[in-house]
Formats: C-alpha cells, sequence, structure tokens
C-alpha cells in the first residue's frame, strides 16, 4: 500500500534558438512539459510526465487544483486504484486533455514509485520483459523555417537524416504536409536516395490533410516504399482516416491524439488504423495503456507507443515497449512489420538528454531497456531547478 505525503509540480521550458523546428502545424521554439514528484510517507519518491503537447501550465492547475488534494486523502495510492478514482471523479469534465495528461503524470509516477518499493522495474509488474533492448525508428527530417529556398532545404535535408544513419539507426520517421504535395514529394525522394533502399521510412503529416489530399500523398509514399503514414487526417475525422486506410497500400496510423481505452475503442471500432500510437504521458499513464494494449491485441493490431517528452517520457515507453509481444506472432521477427519498436526523436531536445544522471542512449540502433527499480531512471534535480519556469 502507498501513501502520499507530497505532490510536486515543476513546469519545464528550455528555448531552443536557432535549433526551431517545423511541422505541418506548428512553429517549435522551444521544448517543454510538466513533471510530478511524489513522495510517500516513508519517504519513496516517484517521477511522472504530462504536458508535452502544448502548455504544460493547465496541467499543472489540474494537478494542484483538483488531483493532489484527492490522492494525498487516499489510505491506499496503489495506481489502479488510485486511476478508477480519479478518474470517476473528474469524469463530467476531464474525459480528455489535461485532466487525462495530469492523471497520466500521476500514474507513471505511481508505478514509478511501486516499482521502488518492491525493487523492480515496472515491466516486471505489468508482465515481464520479451526484450532488455528495444529497436528504435528516429523522428526527424522537420522543416528547418518557412521561407523556402527549395534548392538549400533538399540539401538540409538530406544531410540531417544522412547523420541519423551514422548515429546507427535503421529507421527514420520523417515529416510531411506543411508544403504543397509536389514539394514534399521531392523531400521523399530526397530522403530515400540519401538513405537507400534499405533504410525503412515512414511518415508523419500531423493530420495536414484531408482524405482526397492524403490519398494522394499517400500514393507518393508507397511509390517510396514507406512501411507507415502517421496521422493522415485530423483525428476527429474517423470517416476520412478510413477512406485513406481503404485507398492505400501502405498502413496507417494514429492515436497520438487519443485519451484512454475509450478514445481508442473509437479509433478502431471505425476501422481507421493498422497501428495505434498512444502516448503514455497523454493517454492515461501505464495503467490506462495496458487497457489499450489489450483492446489492440483483441483486433491484431501493432502497437509503436508516441513518444515526445522528456526522460521520463522515453523511460515509460521503455519499460512498456520491452513487455510488448510480435503482432502477429512468427519465428523471425521484423522490426516495424511485427517486432514492436519506440519512437526516437532526434531533435534537440536538453530534458530528454540531459534530465537522467544517465542519459537513455542509441547503441547499434537499439536503446536499452533501464533495469532499476521502478522507470529504472534517475533525475538529475539540478537540472530540473535549471529548466524549471514559473
Amino acid at each position: 500500500m502507498l501513501t502520499i505525503s507530497r505532490v510536486d509540480t515543476f513546469v519545464l521550458t528550455v528555448p531552443l534558438g536557432a535549433d526551431r523546428f517545423y511541422s505541418s502545424q506548428a512553429e517549435f521554439p522551444e521544448r517543454t512539459s510538466l513533471l510530478v514528484r511524489l513522495t510517500t510517507t516513508e519517504g519513496e519518491v516517484g517521477w511522472g510526465e504530462g504536458g508535452q503537447y502544448g502548455p504544460a501550465e493547465p496541467v499543472r492547475s489540474c494537478i494542484e487544483d483538483v488531483l493532489a488534494p484527492q490522492l494525498l486523502a487516499m489510505r491506499d495510492a496503489s495506481p489502479g486504484v488510485v486511476w478508477d478514482l480519479l478518474y470517476a471523479r473528474t469524469r463530467d469534465f476531464g474525459q480528455r486533455g489535461p485532466y487525462i495528461e495530469a492523471l497520466s503524470a500521476i500514474d507513471i509516477a505511481l508505478w514509478d514509485l511501486l516499482g521502488t518499493r518492491l525493487g523492480t522495474p515496472i515491466s516486471e509488474l505489468i508482465g515481464g520483459r520479451h526484450r532488455e533492448s528495444v529497436h528504435a525508428y528516429g523522428t526527424g527530417g522537420y522543416y528547418t523555417s518557412v521561407d523556402f529556398d527549395p534548392a538549400r532545404d533538399l540539401q538540409q535535408l538530406g544531410d540531417s537524416v544522412a547523420g541519423y544513419a551514422e548515429q546507427g539507426l535503421t529507421m527514420l520517421k520523417m515529416k510531411i504536409g506543411l508544403l504543397p504535395i509536389a514539394q514534399d514529394a521531392k523531400r521523399v525522394a530526397t530522403v530515400r536516395e540519401r538513405l537507400g533502399d534499405e533504410f525503412v521510412l515512414a511518415a508523419d503529416a500531423n493530420h495536414a490533410y484531408n482524405a482526397r489530399t492524403a490519398i494522394a500523398m499517400g500514393r507518393v509514399l508507397d511509390e517510396h516504399g514507406f512501411v507507415f503514414f502517421e496521422e493522415p487526417v485530423p483525428p476527429e475525422d474517423r470517416e476520412g482516416y478510413a477512406r485513406v486506410r481503404d485507398r492505400l497500400d501502405l498502413a496507417i496510423a494514429g492515436g497520438e491524439a487519443e485519451y484512454t481505452r475509450f478514445g481508442f475503442r473509437d479509433l478502431i471500432g471505425a476501422g481507421c488504423v493498422d497501428i495505434i500510437q498512444p502516448d503514455i504521458c497523454v493517454t492515461g499513464g501505464i495503467s490506462e495503456v495496458l487497457r489499450i494494449i489489450a483492446l489492440a491485441s483483441a483486433h491484431n493490431l501493432r502497437i509503436i507507443p508516441h513518444v515526445w517528452g522528456s526522460g521520463i517520457a522515453v523511460a515509460a515507453a521503455l519499460q512498456v515497449c520491452s513487455t510488448l509481444p510480435q503482432v502477429p506472432s512468427t519465428h523471425r521477427p521484423v522490426p516495424l512489420e511485427n517486432e514492436p519498436v519506440i519512437e526516437f526523436d532526434r531533435t534537440r531536445n536538453p530534458l530528454r538528454d540531459d534530465l537522467l544522471t544517465v542519459p537513455l542512449t542509441l547503441e547499434g540502433g537499439r536503446v536499452a531497456v533501464p533495469d532499476g527499480p521502478g522507470l529504472g531512471v534517475e533525475v538529475d534535480l539540478d537540472v530540473v531547478e535549471r529548466y524549471t519556469v514559473g
């Protein structure tokens, strides 16, 4: 039984300066996140994360003003107990958005605490590991400017993706959707040419298209041997998702903007995706992602968790990814076909690279799963202090 005596929140912000970048939807001049630190009556500490997508302050408010007082009053703060009680008490106004991100952060921290209490990694608590390291695909190929010199853009893009290969990656997810299809098609061709036919490629539009334009762009991706197309249309457009999936051969992925098993129930039920991408720090934490995994398994769908935040987010995803079985099972697993992989963002992010006392790094295209108790990582409090705002 866990009893929480203290809840601390930290809004972290790191300006990127000249390293800012763009997706189809937004400029990224900084990296932000919300960390929560829970302390038990025995003095044990657990860390969790939320507030990655937008401003972290609303997530902090949900924790400090609503959820933390209830958590502190609970005699048993075991993760499953807390999740069900807090969700039920906020259902009328918090089924999605900041409340679920806040609940995600608390849930991850509680699992970290439980693992610390029992002296075992989270992966052992949720079923055991199929693997001690996880194949990584790099997320990169972002737009570096909105003032395009086409020749310069293609040169910069080619050079950047070549750098990913030099890091030992064999899989890359590039960004599309900011430019007209004809221009993005040239970027797609450039990446394929620089990395070669054996390099595994995927694309993420961040819901930049309607069904018609997504199908057109998807045919370009098909032509260049891409293996999946992420968020081709807005998350609300379930009919558009199904139409795109029906018209293209490459796998359709989505779900980073879905909340809880209820959102994924509807996404899967509408025939929208071949790959689901819950973000553990957004969709409800580890407790809820286990339910989403079970739902996906019942439909024989692959799971590739979306990962965007700090080292805490990466550690949580590694613990979960280590427990995922092949889907479907085969004698010879293949990454991104049936072998689970982890997203490993390649843009500059000190919250990912500097926050942990022992960084999570690539080795031979894989990332080792931390084997310490809980999340298996230690947070550098000096880095937390350096980047905390407000």
